[in-house]
């Protein structure tokens, strides 16, 4: 059973002069018995869908008490991830997999079943749900009534105890939304299952047990939806939106106080006192808009005495089984996520053309300024007899062709640097914004984040590995740049890993893709003129902005590198910011901060972020 005890939601107030904090939900209160299927009705703005989220402990309470099966949720904890199905309004599948990878991914994630057993809850989902025949179906050319069937296919795998949609018949045809009402009805007809779905729409009432009405963030109705007329003085439920607005929210809250009593004994919810209900019946037509009572009316409402014979289901005990299910371990997590993402990368062609484009593309742009090889050190001496003049000359000569050649090295090391940090931003800044919504899902399902994040990072770093290591076999191929290419190719996987793992972390901390995307290119614009390999920064800034630019120490570490060869020399007459001196302080500082990133990725992903 369900227990919702004066609940109430605060949200900061906007108004000048007014109270600091406005309540959205203001002593909301109602019992759910098992086995019941209820409605969340009211206008925009009422609460509808915050109150839902507070019971799936998305939110918390601001007052107020919720109990489950008589325990308190806020000593005792959340429900648990078997317990409790939530069906948001937004697609909860990713567009490239099939329905029936989705629902097999839920079966995995959620699930510790194996084998035969694991694909006969796979079709079981989708048979309950009606999607049998679309199994094969790609989730982008779903419908929206399927994309709803979808959802909630996905959240039968569990065989939730309470199963809460958010207006998941939103924006379909009448059709369509029909026959998801029509679904969650038998859905909840599983003795012990209680189905409770919010909806603007009044249409379909008949196949709910109960229809709690919201008006300004209080309860004005909470009963039989074949009284829902009578009570609100109405020839037709249709009409009650324009009724809720003739009364304040609290007038209509304060009358049903005075009410709920009759109506919840028609409900079972407590054990009728004989004599308590007046049967009169009373017609509907005809009758004055304020016959039925008053705000201020303290006695019973007059029912009709058809609401009162009406059959309502009533399921007095629950055979599901409260023993939470085990849910699976983070390693069988992590290779379902990994399969999963590299599904996606495989059936997103125009990802995949767009990292092959900058895996191949790239290398070519950094060969095209020395495809002929960076060629010798000139010479700072001439040989036999020379005067002073054409010693000059000479030195001069070679002095320009150093510094050239200094320009040219440093030129190819910085640009390979910089494509790194590019492709690094392109590998992870989308990677947890773009899905969000869809991990905040399976993770209130019982998704582990330490799974996902894991994932995320054995996934980029296989990108990381794959483009780097060619960039650096790739330019040392055609540039023979000098030095240690071990030395420059692991300097170059630190730099791409680095902004890899900081725009993963930007990605987790924002919620728009798009504003991940935007941050990440930002950070990688910066990465040159702040690097100082091109124009060196004041002395009083560079101390403290240094350490935060991967391409500086990627950049300085690989002319470090080449300490023991000719052509360190002319990094000195060429580049405006002198190098490190210890090669393997690049290596400290790219590793600080791809750990950096990921902490931060690790922080992001376990705030919630529901819209």
């Amino acid at each position: 059973m369900l227990t919702v005890e004066d609940l109430t939601y605060l949200i900061p107030s906007t108004l000048d002069g007014g109270p600091d904090e406005i309540p959205l939900l203001d002593q909301v209160s109602f019992t759910l018995p098992p086995g019941h299927f209820m409605a969340i009705v009211g206008p925009s703005g009422c609460g509808k869908t915050t109150l839902l989220k507070i019971i799936a402990g998305l939110q918390p309470e601001s007052s107020g008490r919720l109990l489950w099966r008589g325990e308190d949720l806020a000593e005792d904890g959340d429900l648990t991830a078997s317990e409790l199905g939530y069906v948001p309004q937004f697609s909860i599948a990713h567009d490239p997999l099939t329905v029936e990878e989705c629902v097999e991914n839920a079966v995995r994630l959620r699930t510790t079943l194996t084998s035969d057993a694991l694909y006969l809850a796979v079709d079981e989902a989708l048979h309950v749900t009606g999607l049998g025949e679309l199994r094969q179906h790609r989730v982008a050319i779903l419908s929206g009534g399927q994309k709803r069937r979808l959802g909630l296919a996905m959240e039968w795998v569990s065989h939730p105890a309470l199963l809460l949609c958010d207006e998941v018949t939103s924006g379909l045809d009448p059709r369509s939304a029909s026959e998801i009402v029509h679904l969650l009805h038998d859905l909840s007809r599983h003795p012990g299952r209680t189905v409770v779905t919010v909806t603007h729409s009044l249409d379909g009432l008949d196949l709910y047990d109960s229809v709690l009405v919201l008006t300004g963030g209080r309860v004005a109705y909470h009963g039989p939806p074949a009284a829902l007329a009578h009570y609100f003085s109405v020839a037709d439920p249709g009409e009650i939106y324009p009724r809720l607005a003739a009364r304040t929210p609290t007038e209509w809250h304060e009358s049903w106080q005075k009410r709920r009593v009759y109506y919840y004994e028609i409900l079972h919810l407590a054990p009728p006192t004989p004599g308590s209900l007046k049967i009169i019946p009373l017609p509907i037509e005809g009758r004055p808009p304020d016959s039925a009572y008053s705000p201020t009316n303290a006695s019973p409402p007059l029912l009709p005495s058809a609401v009162l014979t009406n059959d309502i289901p009533h399921h007095p005990s629950s055979p599901i089984n409260h023993n939470s299910p085990q849910l699976p371990s983070l390693f069988r997590q992590l290779r379902v996520l990994l399969s999963r993402r590299l599904t996606l990368f495989l059936r997103d062609r125009t990802q995949l053309l767009l990292h092959l484009a900058l895996l191949l593309g790239f290398p070519l742009l950094v060969v095209l300024f020395a495809h002929n090889g960076i060629g010798p050190m000139p010479e700072s001496a001439g040989h036999g007899d020379l005067t002073v003049l054409e010693a000059i000359n000479i030195q001069a000569r070679a002095v320009e062709g150093q510094t050239r050649l200094g320009g040219l090295i440093s030129g190819l090391v910085m640009f390979q640097v910089i494509l790194l940090t590019l492709m690094g931003a392109n590998n992870a800044s989308r990677e947890i914004a773009g899905e969000r919504l869809i991990y905040e899902k399976e993770r209130l399902a019982g998704l582990r984040p330490a799974a996902y994040l894991l994932s995320k990072a054995l996934f980029l770093s296989v990108l990381v590995c794959a483009q780097s290591l060619w960039m650096a076999f790739f330019v040392d191929h055609f540039a023979h740049l000098p030095g240690s290419l071990p030395d420059r190719a692991l300097l170059l996987l630190l730099v791409n890993g680095a902004m890899t793992s900081v725009c993963l972390a930007i990605s987790a901390l924002l919620r728009s893709p798009e504003q991940a995307s935007l941050l990440s290119i930002y950070l990688v614009g910066f990465q040159l003129p702040l690097s100082g390999a091109v124009l060196a920064l004041p002395a009083a800034l560079e101390k403290f902005i240094q350490p935060f630019i991967a391409a500086y120490w990627a950049w300085s570490g690989q002319l470090a590198a080449m300490r023991p060869t000719d052509y360190f020399v002319a990094f000195h007459l060429a580049v405006p910011t002198p190098v490190v001196t210890d090669p393997t302080l690049p290596v400290t500082v790219l590793s600080f901060h791809l750990a950096a990133g990921l902490i931060f990725a690790w922080i992001g992903c376990l705030r919630h972020q529901w819209d």
